[in-house]
């Protein structure tokens, strides 16, 4: 706010009148909003919305849905501008709309996000609805900045073409998926968590493996998997199990280090009531130490989901069969077909991103006791 002022409505406000006055397209023909109807009434609607806001401010979670529900339209109109003479000869009047729609997005979606209610339905709904728009607005200034000034699909292709790609290469993607993730991340991920988690327990339990075998895996966890990858396919071949090994490896050490870290983490005053119970190792082991420790565990879950599929995408690079993400990126990449690499690319981030939430989400229901997790009433 700037004083009564809101100061996104006076941007929305001031961009549209701008992009009246100034020419959406120049080249040999110039094009202006005069030139369609419809645009100009979008604008002027736009003008007088930011006026209202700007005056007014938003009041209410309605009206900040309303707001969005005129970008939205707005947007689509902008993307029919984009396929009648804009694309490639995008002037100032254009983005003068752009930076308008850009106000009044802020505008709406800040005002959803301070949205307050009692109601945990409500809550959930606004915590997926925030980050949903914001992700929308961000895809479409890609689209915007790609096909405004006309940059060529080689080196950044707009969302469209890669949405299109996709849908037209699901059976091509669905394979590599299945071979990447299915085969390779998944069954590293479990034998580089296991082996780290047992290896764990044994040095809790040897303290000289602490001082001998924590070194060691520091080396390893420091080896490039550039290094590693190639030594991999030599000894286990250029199918699935060779970038399994390659995720044992980078899963391995994080897995190791945390759970170490997380068995130290119980209190004394609760290991010593253990103590005055008669409690052994492995009962104060499984019955204190262990659920103290998941708190480290699942971070350590956590960080292998990702670093697992970094892993196999970029141990493919070094001999694979004629599937697989990393396969397909570095073939399409020397083909010259980008939209193809930019669909492996969103297919890996969706996986990578569901994996993740998975482990958040056990990791929520395991250490559903620790403070973190404690809502204020």
């Amino acid at each position: 706010m700037i004083g009564r002022w809101d100061g996104f409505g006076m941007a929305a406000l001031v961009f549209s009148l701008l992009a009246l006055l100034l020419p959406l397209a120049s080249g040999e023909t110039t094009l202006a909003w005069a030139d369609r109807s419809t645009s100009l009434i979008i604008v002027l609607g736009f003008a007088i919305v930011g006026g209202l806001v700007a005056w007014r401010g938003v009041r209410g979670l309605i009206s900040a849905l309303a707001i969005l529900f005129l970008v939205y339209l707005a947007t689509l109109m902008t993307m029919q501008l984009l396929d009648n003479g804009v694309a490639g000869s995008s002037s100032w009047g254009f983005w003068s709309f752009i930076l308008a729609l850009w106000a009044l997005t802020w505008r709406g979606i800040a005002s959803v996000a301070a949205y307050q209610t009692l109601n945990k339905n409500h809550q959930r709904l606004v915590a997926f609805f925030v980050p949903a728009c914001f992700g929308f607005w961000l895809l479409f200034l890609w689209e915007m900045v790609c096909q405004g000034f006309g940059v060529p699909g080689v080196l950044l292709p707009p969302p469209s073409a890669i949405f299109i790609k996709l849908i037209a290469s699901l059976d091509i993607l669905w394979a590599d998926f299945v071979q990447t993730f299915m085969k390779a991340v998944i069954s590293g991920f479990a034998m580089g968590c296991a082996s780290g988690f047992i290896i764990a327990i044994l040095v809790d339990r040897v303290p000289f493996l602490k001082r001998g075998l924590l070194p060691l895996g520091n080396l390893v966890s420091a080896l490039p998997i550039v290094g590693v990858a190639p030594i991999m396919v030599m000894w286990f071949g250029f199918d699935w199990q060779s970038k399994a090994a390659v995720v044992v490896i980078m899963t391995f050490f994080p897995m190791l280090v945390n759970t170490v870290t997380g068995l130290s983490a119980a209190g004394a005053l609760e290991l010593e009531l253990m103590r005055s119970y008669g409690a052994g190792y492995w009962q104060t082991l499984f019955k204190l130490r262990l659920p103290a420790a998941m708190p480290f565990v699942f971070n350590a879950l956590k960080i292998n989901s990702t670093l697992a599929l970094i892993g196999a995408i970029v141990a493919e690079f070094f001999g694979t069969p004629i599937v697989g993400m990393g396969f397909r990126i570095s073939t399409e990449v020397g083909r010259m077909n980008v939209d193809m690499v930019w669909a492996e690319i969103f297919i890996a981030a969706l996986a990578g991103s569901a994996f993740y939430g998975v482990m958040a989400l056990m990791e929520r229901t395991v250490t559903f006791w620790h403070p973190s997790y404690r809502t204020k009433n």
